[in-house]
């Protein structure tokens, strides 16, 4: 490049450099007090191309409210203060709550899932169904009453409508999306969302009832602390005697039902916009859906083994909820000072006025 062509280039760029500081606005301290008040376009004739008064007027201030005709809790703020979720930057609480879904929540969230499903299915694969050492009697004992029953079912059946629509509506793009299509997944995707919305008001109720029904044989005791050292023997195959509900039934009823529960009922009703009383801003919104994301994710998670154990997991324990009953060695095998008190007299072994059902296979 020739000496000339250098110097007419440097002379360019400097005198550019100077039109931009011309045009640069004056700090806000150096401006005269009225110049705040200025509206944008008195500004466009004080100090050309500034553009401060636009942009406080869609910022909000800071956070308060300008002025509109829309209606709502947050009508005249249109970007959010700025806040610091964790994990996330410092940044508009919309974008925070962005970064936080998409970058922790939804990633590791998934993953937690799909480690629980392969953790169940490598442990079927060893240990198998768990079943009877010994021959049933014929003999039964009420394990479930018909509206203890009721009350499980009718949990389940809206925790199963809750857990699918929302795993659709959360990760339903990653697998679903690429199938199917945008109209299918779109239409389906808001059918489960109506779904999700009127089948959380049943499941709240539901659960208030199932926690009532079954915290007095729930509450932990010295024997639990004993199943728990040796694992209940689901790893070894050993006789650990339990009550009514074992200890890692009762750690799946406190964690899940009771403080899992109580954080994704709540935080779902502020979502439905249920509660009284709330201004439910974006804000309020925002931090209700982490909370209730967060939650029902290791809900669902610690569910999965409650599932399987209920069902393929452990003979017998999917009939003893169908049927209200099962088997005497059934009840000594895997609750042995239930049936100890129910030997004893301390428990009825009927507390309903059904009959127990008939085995032809083992004579009474």
């Amino acid at each position: 490049m020739s000496c000339k062509l250098r110097s007419w280039c440097a002379a360019s760029l400097l005198a550019l450099w100077g039109a931009l500081a011309w045009a640069q606005p004056a700090p806000a301290e150096a401006l005269p007090a009225a110049s705040a008040a200025e509206s944008n376009a008195e500004r466009s004739q004080t100090q050309p191309y500034n553009n401060a008064p636009f942009w406080r007027a869609v910022r909000g201030s800071g956070g308060e409210a300008g002025t509109t005709s829309l209606p709502g809790a947050e009508k005249g703020v249109l970007i959010q203060e700025f806040v610091r979720y964790p994990g996330t930057r410092l940044t508009t609480a919309g974008e925070a709550w962005r970064e936080l879904r998409n970058r922790w929540i939804l990633p590791y969230g998934g993953g937690l899932l799909l480690i629980t499903l392969l953790a169940i299915a490598l442990f079927y694969r060893a240990r198998g169904s768990i079943g009877l050492h010994g021959a049933e009697t014929g003999r039964k004992i009420e394990r479930f009453t018909y509206f203890e029953r009721a009350a499980h079912w009718s949990n389940a059946a809206a925790f199963v409508v809750l857990a699918v629509s929302g795993v659709v509506m959360a990760f339903g793009k990653f697998f679903l999306l690429p199938v199917i299509g945008g109209t299918l997944f779109g239409g389906l995707a808001y059918a489960l969302k109506t779904a999700h919305n009127f089948a959380g008001p049943l499941f709240a109720v539901s659960l208030l009832i199932v926690f009532l029904t079954f915290v007095r044989d729930n509450l932990p005791s010295r024997d639990d602390l004993v199943w728990l050292a040796k694992g209940g023997g689901l790893f070894n195959g050993a006789h650990v005697p339990s009550h009514r509900f074992n200890a890692g039934e009762k750690i799946v009823f406190w964690g899940g039902v009771f403080a899992l529960g109580a954080l994704v009922v709540a935080s779902g009703l502020v979502l439905d916009k249920l509660i009284p009383g709330l201004a439910y801003t974006r804000g309020d919104m925002q931090i209700a859906h982490i909370i209730h994301a967060v939650a029902t994710i290791l809900m669902m998670a610690m569910f999965l083994g409650h599932i399987y154990l209920g069902t393929i997991g452990m003979k017998g324990a999917y009939q003893a909820m169908r049927s209200g009953y099962v088997d005497e060695t059934w009840a000594r095998e895997h609750h042995e000072l239930w049936a100890a008190d129910v030997a004893a007299g301390k428990i009825p072994a009927q507390r309903s006025a059904s009959a127990p059902p008939t085995n032809p296979t083992v004579p009474a």
